[in-house]
């Protein structure tokens, strides 16, 4: 199993970015999917997830309002779109593979991770 993630860079407080993680190995539509940050020294902290279906979705609410997280599963790949980014939003984002019928907000739960993609935010 692969978890792909990509998109990440460098921006200025108030931009945008969309994040994509293209997964291989599994069978997509049966996993949950899930987006969790990290910074240096700190926990991994859940960030979205969105169910296999399409039909639940969670947010943190440091990023309701915010990132909006979505899938193709015909392309095999989730998104987060990050609107008005943050320099607090500056983190390693990784994706994870849940198979579970229900959204996640715990990173045990989630039995594959990728391998993150690097976003800052510069104030």
């Amino acid at each position: 199993v692969q978890l792909q993630a990509s998109g990440g860079g460098l921006v200025q407080a108030g931009d945008s970015l969309r994040l994509s993680c293209a997964a291989s190995g599994l069978t997509f539509r049966n996993y949950a999917m899930g987006w969790f940050r990290q910074t240096p020294g700190k926990e991994r902290e859940f960030v979205a997830a969105i169910s296999w279906s399409w039909t639940s979705g969670t947010a943190a609410d440091s990023v309701k309002g915010r990132f909006t997280i979505s899938r193709d599963n015909a392309k095999n790949t989730v998104y987060l779109q990050m609107d008005s980014l943050k320099p607090e939003d500056s983190a390693v984002y990784y994706c994870a593979a849940n198979r579970g019928v229900r959204v996640s907000a715990t990173p045990d739960d989630y039995d594959y991770w990728g391998q993150g993609t690097l976003v800052t935010v510069s104030s």
